[in-house]
């Protein structure tokens, strides 16, 4: 190789080592390397912490209602709901925050029924939100009518009261976690669900033992 030959590929050389760091150095410019992360809640989680969020408001409601005089067991049976359920409002609220999420939901329901219109509301139709009071369409959510009745009574109505409203109430939680637990794949949302589920059907379940025992002894 002569002289000019090893100048002349020592500047190719130079110039091709340039352009390499040129374009390193430029491209941070031309191309994400930090592509978008996965959203901390998808739709349906998103609809599923908002709605359940305004069934466990309303359990708190009831609790409050409560006449503390009733059965001292069901009185204890409902502090316990109500601690249960204010932990997990904490936490609902929590995972909307971090999504920037609003904390209602202006279509109820509709995160469990994708296909449906938001107009539709024929899957529900069973529930007491569907009569005359005019309650939020959520399976299990009680009347105004209901929870000023269960503020009326007295001992052992208020009690009989209280474990019909909080059963029925449960059952509809249950299946709206159950509605969240098919739908979502994997992560806390759907850990979550299946928590509620386990939880609200033991104290379901003890409720209406409860229930049929005051019944009986009538």
């Amino acid at each position: 190789m002569t002289r000019r030959q090893a100048i002349t590929a020592t500047a190719t050389l130079g110039l091709a080592l340039l352009l390499l760091a040129m374009g390193a150095a430029a491209r941070p410019l031309l191309v994400d390397e930090h592509p978008l992360s996965r959203p901390v809640l998808n739709p349906t989680e998103i609809g599923f912490a908002q709605d359940m969020l305004a069934h466990h408001s309303q359990a708190l409601i009831m609790t409050a209602r409560l006449d503390q005089t009733a059965d001292p067991t069901v009185v204890a049976l409902a502090d316990r709901i109500e601690a249960t359920q204010r932990e997990e409002i904490g936490e609902l609220k929590g995972w909307l925050r971090m999504a920037g999420a609003s904390t209602v939901n202006n279509a109820p329901m509709q995160w469990m029924h994708p296909n449906n219109s938001v107009t539709d509301h024929h899957h529900h139709a069973a529930t007491p939100s569907e009569t005359a009071d005019g309650g939020p369409a959520m399976p299990g959510m009680a009347t105004q009518t209901e929870l000023d009745a269960l503020s009326a009574a007295r001992g052992t109505d208020a009690a009989r009261s209280f474990l019909h409203m909080m059963t029925r109430h449960h059952y509809g939680g249950i299946q709206m976690a159950q509605a969240a637990n098919n739908l979502l794949t994997d992560g806390i949302v759907k850990q979550t669900a299946r928590d509620m589920m386990t939880n609200q059907t033991q104290e379901a379940a003890l409720m209406e033992i409860m229930l049929n025992s005051l019944t009986t002894a009538r």
